[in-house]
């Protein structure tokens, strides 16, 4: 275990590094700095007030002398200041990061609450009725268009029926735990939704294959029950997969639910990263891509650790 976390880590590092330098190449390569957004937003500020402030803050640079200086303050935990917002980076990123965190696991919990047992349900039955009947749910739960769900979500339940605010994190002068809760019902139901469709594709196909094998046939000569049989000897070996999708899905946790964010007017990580490349905030975008990508690598070593536990046998592929 310890030489693969090593392993594993050093892989995240390097990784991180080469994304970091990918990630700083393509911003400084937009058109249009922060300086030259002066430059047309003031008249009074002359090109040679935008060359003296360019090379103060080292504009004037090559891209690789100016990324190896970000680099070596990035080291030291200095990631600079948002354009947009006039403060320290990750002094704006960490409230949209538990506002997503709180989002998406919520959201993915209560997906993999209905995926499991209806996967479950439709694997022991193929072809009935019943497993058509949740194919056609799971297909419609990822092919919905996110933006269409979340409006049909916002007009049936906020418009129509009035029960549920439309849009927001919480009401002007916060209204406590209930207040943020209502608030989070209709964004959580629209993701929910559209993870929970593939997680059941996956759990349901994951299921049947197991449900094939030799010592499942075993298992029932000698008489183990259906619950004994599913939750004891085919889940275990159906969970490595769902739980590839999980990890795979939870790259899509700070830029994935940009859509349903946008809609609900959620100040989440994805809305914050879309806003912070719509307004040059290079510093803002950088940091919060390289928080994306982290969030991935940690995603992913995670997963490995779980197929560990599942079945020891793969350390050795590891």
């Amino acid at each position: 275990m310890a030489p693969l976390l090593v392993r594993r880590g050093i892989e995240t590092l390097l990784v991180l590094l080469v994304m970091s330098f990918l990630i700083y190449a393509l911003i400084g390569l937009m058109p249009g700095d922060p300086i030259d957004l002066m430059l047309s937003a003031d008249p009074r500020f002359t090109t040679a007030d935008a060359a003296r402030l360019k090379a103060l803050y080292g504009l004037d640079r090559p891209l690789l002398e100016r990324y190896f200086l970000w680099l070596g303050r990035a080291l030291t935990g200095d990631f600079g200041y948002s354009r947009l917002y006039g403060q320290p980076v990750f002094t704006v990123i960490w409230p949209r990061l538990l506002n997503t965190l709180l989002l998406m696991g919520t959201s993915f919990a209560l997906a993999l609450l209905i995926a499991i047992p209806a996967g479950i349900v439709a694997a022991l039955r193929p072809r009935s009725f019943l497993d058509t009947l949740v194919n056609m749910l799971a297909f419609a739960g990822f092919s919905v268009p996110s933006f269409w769900l979340s409006l049909m979500l916002i007009v049936l339940f906020a418009v129509t029926l009035g029960w549920l605010p439309a849009g927001g994190v919480a009401s002007v002068g916060d209204g406590g735990l209930w207040d943020r809760l209502t608030y989070l019902v209709l964004p959580v139901a629209a993701l929910t939704l559209l993870t929970a469709g593939t997680f059941l594709r996956f759990a349901r196909a994951a299921l049947i294959e197991a449900l094939q094998e030799d010592h499942i046939r075993t298992a029932r000569a000698k008489g183990c029950s259906t619950a004994r049989i599913v939750l004891a000897h085919a889940l275990p070996n159906a969970l490595i997969p769902i739980v590839t999708v999980v990890a795979l899905h939870f790259g899509s946790l700070l830029s994935g639910a940009l859509v349903v964010e946008t809609v609900f007017s959620y100040l989440g990580m994805g809305k914050l990263i879309y806003d912070a490349i719509l307004g040059n905030d290079y510093n803002l975008a950088l940091a919060a891509l390289l928080l994306g990508t982290a969030l991935t690598l940690l995603a992913n070593l995670a997963a490995d650790l779980v197929y560990l536990e599942l079945d020891p046998r793969i350390h050795e592929s590891l």
